[in-house]
């Protein structure tokens, strides 16, 4: 199923952490805590200001970026749990890392 998000709104594939420590210890999923690490995998046109006018969006489709704890809401599309967001509630894009995706 495709899905476009309207105005200035980002939908994100949410990328799994590691599951060791640096030490080597193994966290148990019920010990994990949500990523707070995406890619983007659809945006919006951007935002109208005042007189009308469409801003685009600074993120793009592929980008990994950093988000907040709390941020957007989760859906569900195709059996895929994702996340969608307010671009402003991104925290910033990860330049130069490849994206990894989430084990289904």
């Amino acid at each position: 199923m495709k899905f476009r998000p309207l105005q200035d709104r980002v939908l994100i594939r949410r990328i799994e952490s590691e599951e060791k420590t640096a030490g080597g210890i193994i966290i148990p999923d019920t010990a994990k805590e949500k990523p707070q690490e995406g890619e983007v995998v659809s945006v919006g046109p951007g935002s109208r200001d005042e007189s009308g006018k469409i801003h685009p969006l600074d993120v793009k489709a592929g980008d990994r970026v950093l988000f907040g704890k709390w941020s957007g809401s989760e859906i569900k599309l195709d059996n895929e749990e994702l996340i969608i967001m307010k671009e402003s509630d991104i925290l910033g894009v990860l330049e130069g890392a490849p994206a990894k995706r989430k084990a289904a």
